[in-house]
């Protein structure tokens, strides 16, 4: 009985490719790892034999279609193969065929492996740059020559605050969290009264006595801690007199005017509560007996508090008339603390202008500027 050589030939492809997937399915579950590193000549000893097999399989099935052929004419080859050539095809273009297909099946297979070495030992690359700090260890750094600048306290610094330069008044606010009130605050003092309502306002009750006293030099002003009993009421409550500082020019204006100094009484109640006295002082004439009793005891080195040998009676450093001004407002020096009820007196004490130049050889300024008034009540005493 004749051969259709083309019909074996198709038929021999499509089993030899079927059984190549099967073995690289085989290998790719484990089960022939180690296949892909046999030397090519063991790879070759083992083809014929399986291409004997392919040839006995392609022979039966030929046969049963030769038989079949008779009543309906053969199948169609499959699809994913191309189809057969109508001329004959020797022995040797077969084994060529073969071993390309066997060679694509595994090419393909073995491709994952090659993958994962490649992956397992890659190439030699720079050293990779630190990763950036997070701010909380940004902020635990070492020092440096920078975090003297504004806002270096917010690091956790301590930075010195001034009336000028760097860390001056419009600074505060950014050199330490606790000061921020000085920026971001809403009665803020000093300021420049104007446009009060006049009222008949209860009089200040001043309780000073003659009392010991001790003066410091605090690095922005001078101050006097005066021994306890010397308080003021106001409005039914009652405050205990804590110290009291001088500045230069003064902090507040009366409807745009600045005066030459003015000492801040310095109160606080059993709560905690602030209440601030302003004496404005002018330079018009005679030494005042209070301002050089504290001149006299000036200390030799700032940060020293130096102790008097007599007492000071406050009373003398109060003006004749006790009218007022009062408002609502702050500490005029960091942290700026709101809630201060101020107490200005209208009119002021006289100082001469030497003991005005002993201070500014000190502090030649040390006035914060004034603040918005931001709609607050101004009483004015009559």
């Amino acid at each position: 009985m004749p051969v259709n050589l083309p019909l074996r030939t198709a038929q021999l492809l499509s089993a030899l490719a079927s059984l190549a997937l099967v073995m690289g399915a085989y290998a790719s579950d484990g089960h022939g790892h180690g296949e892909a590193e046999k030397p090519a000549k063991e790879a070759k000893a083992e083809k014929p034999a399986e291409k004997k097999s392919a040839e006995k399989s392609g022979e039966k099935a030929g046969e049963k279609a030769s038989e079949k052929g008779a009543d309906k004419p053969a199948d169609k080859p499959t699809a994913v193969l191309p189809p057969a050539s109508s001329g004959s095809v020797s022995m040797s273009e077969l084994r060529d065929m073969i071993d390309q297909k066997i060679a694509e099946v595994r090419a393909k297979r073995e491709a994952p492996p090659v993958l994962k070495v490649r992956h397992s030992s890659p190439s030699p690359s720079p050293s990779p740059k630190p990763s950036a700090k997070p701010a909380t260890q940004v902020a635990a750094a070492a020092p440096t020559a920078d975090e003297h600048k504004p806002g270096a306290a917010m690091l956790g610094h301590d930075v010195h605050w001034a009336y000028m330069g760097d860390t001056g008044p419009e600074s505060w606010g950014r050199l330490k969290p606790e000061f921020q009130t000085c920026m971001v605050g809403r009665r803020q003092s000093p300021i420049d009264i104007r446009d009060g309502i006049p009222v008949q306002l209860d009089p200040i009750q001043f309780e000073y006595r003659s009392s010991g006293f001790r003066v410091i030099d605090n690095g922005h002003t001078v101050q006097v801690n005066v021994e306890q009993g010397n308080s003021i009421t106001v409005n039914g409550r009652r405050y205990e007199l804590v110290q009291f500082h001088f500045h230069r020019p003064s902090e507040e204006r009366v409807n745009g005017r600045q005066f030459d100094m003015v000492a801040h009484l310095v109160h606080k109640d059993a709560e905690g509560r602030l209440a601030m006295v302003a004496v404005l002082l002018s330079q018009q004439g005679a030494a005042h007996p209070v301002i050089q009793q504290v001149w006299n005891n000036l200390p030799l080195e700032k940060h020293q508090e130096q102790a008097a040998q007599s007492d000071i009676d406050l009373n003398r450093l109060l003006p004749d008339q006790r009218q007022y001004y009062t408002y609502m407002g702050s500490l005029t020096t960091p942290p700026c603390t709101e809630g201060v009820l101020w107490l200005v007196m209208k009119q002021p004490a006289i100082v001469s202008p030497d003991q005005v130049k002993v201070f500014g050889k000190l502090y030649p300024m040390n006035a914060r500027p004034v603040q918005a008034a931001s709609g607050r009540l101004i009483k004015e005493g009559m």
